[in-house]
């Protein structure tokens, strides 16, 4: 079994087989026909769970064959012009590459003595991010797993500098439109979810400044604190940005710690041409970033950053094994000291590639394309009578519903958009997503893809028209 090992002895066979996957992988996306195969659960695990684990098949060409069987086949595959569903991109291939590196070197971003050189990638990527937020000298931040780890690693720094003695007293104000991961951070940290002060939006989705201000003075006449307030550059649905100026002035007035979670629109801080969209970050007490949205990177690839990296403290824990309290006199850097995690891969290795490749212009004039697209896209969806689109984005995602002219009932108009988008993944002609606006079912294209066009928005537009149609025809000679 020691032949499977990487070492100095296989490298030839580790080769080998790693270039046999990347040729079998290559093959599948380039024939790929279109995001989906369309296969369910009730056929697929079949196939899965007739699989014996304990009788390997000893060979990695047999495994790849397998392998086309249980995942490569019926993948979704997110490079695909008509994949318009949810927060995925197509990843470039610097990133790639990059993954391939790190996974075979194997390097545990925890301590200096396992990363090394890694270390100080991740380090200078931190920076360099915190530059181009303009966060200041004093910032810092690490490498996460995703916004919510981020979102709450934000919060928990959030609650220990409000020092307060009663948790219950604690308050966290988000939009409306935030993401679910303040909510279940409340909760992990000991506040509940009723410490969350959800705050209404504007026509445009936008967090409402006048409304945050009175609930914070609110807060502040009920002897309650007011924790932190969640800003979002890039709510999951709309693609909104709150005002982040305004929020900022606020939470410095009521003392409450600014988070912006721009998960997803960090892709900002590359742009060529909306950079000015993220005003007001720079204020921010900490900033989630998840470059596997934006930057177009392999999952996992995301960071949380802050102002003053003293505030990291909060999450530092010494143990004598791994990181014992000498390592600060002796200044040796170990990432630990930050993170929630421990172990903790060494992710930010594709972004390094990705910019040492391409650089960050060429990163921002990707996301620049799939906002011109959603622009397009928006002004083809307004211009069409069947259908009704919610808001003109400031990012790529657009929210949107089929309203038949001869069907006046909302709930049957409810059915037959949440039949026509079961029907569109079941076809596997195209993926997109769905949504609740107002209690309403909305359908949802999330556009990270500059490989798709108009013409390919145009044609899911009809083919979501054409089995919505097919629904309300069937229902109405069921009647």
């Amino acid at each position: 079994m020691r032949s499977h090992l990487l070492n100095d002895t296989t490298a030839e066979s580790y080769r080998r087989s790693v270039t046999e996957g990347v040729e079998r992988v290559a093959r599948k996306l380039a024939t790929t026909s279109g995001p989906f195969t369309g296969v369910t659960p009730a056929e697929l695990a079949p196939v899965i769970d007739a699989v014996d684990l304990d009788r390997p098949l000893g060979d990695a060409s047999a495994a790849l064959d397998e392998l086309e069987d249980v995942y490569l086949r019926d993948a979704v595959y997110f490079h695909h012009p008509r994949y318009l569903g949810h927060l995925n991109c197509p990843v470039v291939i610097p990133a790639v590459l990059g993954e391939a590196v790190l996974s075979a070197v194997n390097s545990s971003l925890d301590t200096w003595d396992q990363s090394a050189g890694g270390t100080l990638i991740e380090r200078k990527l931190i920076d360099w991010t915190a530059a181009r937020i303009g966060l200041g000298p004093l910032a810092d931040g690490v490498f996460t797993s995703g916004g919510t780890q981020s979102n709450l690693q934000a919060l928990l720094l959030a609650r220990e500098e409000a020092g307060a003695t009663d948790l219950s007293k604690l308050r966290i104000f988000s939009s409306e439109c935030s993401h679910f991961s303040v909510q279940k951070s409340a909760t992990l940290l000991g506040l509940g979810r009723d410490a969350v002060v959800s705050i209404p939006v504007d026509k445009n989705k936008r967090m409402q400044s006048v409304v945050l201000a009175a609930e914070l003075e609110t807060c502040r006449a009920e002897g309650l604190v007011p924790m932190a307030i969640v800003a979002t550059a890039g709510t999951t649905d709309f693609g909104s940005i709150d005002p982040l100026p305004e929020i900022a002035a606020l939470a410095e007035e009521y003392g409450a710690w600014m988070h912006v979670d721009a998960a997803y629109g960090c892709g900002l801080l590359a742009s060529l041409k909306r950079r000015h969209l993220l005003d007001g970050i720079e204020r921010a007490d900490s900033v989630t970033v998840d470059y596997h949205k934006s930057f177009f990177q392999p999952v996992s690839s995301s960071a949380v950053l802050v102002r003053d990296g003293a505030t990291l403290r909060h999450a530092t824990y010494h143990a004598d094994y791994l990181n014992p309290r000498r390592t600060l006199a002796e200044q040796i850097p170990n990432q630990v000291d930050k993170s929630l995690q421990t172990t903790r891969r060494f992710d930010a290795l594709k972004l390094w590639m990705t910019l040492r490749v391409m650089g960050a212009d060429g990163v921002g004039e990707l996301f620049d394309e799939v906002c011109d697209l959603a622009a397009a896209g928006y002004d083809l969806i307004a211009a069409d009578p069947r259908y009704d689109v919610v808001v003109e984005p400031q990012l790529s995602t657009l929210v949107y519903r089929y309203v038949p002219e001869a069907v006046t009932s909302p709930a049957e108009i409810d059915r037959a958009n949440l039949y026509a988008r079961k029907a569109l993944f079941a076809s596997g002609e195209a993926v997109v997503a769905g949504t609740k606006v107002d209690g309403r079912q909305y359908l949802k294209f999330t556009l990270l893809n500059p490989e798709t066009t108009v013409s390919d928005i145009a044609a899911v537009l009809d083919l979501i028209a054409g089995h919505a149609e097919q629904y309300l025809g069937e229902n109405l000679v069921h009647a």
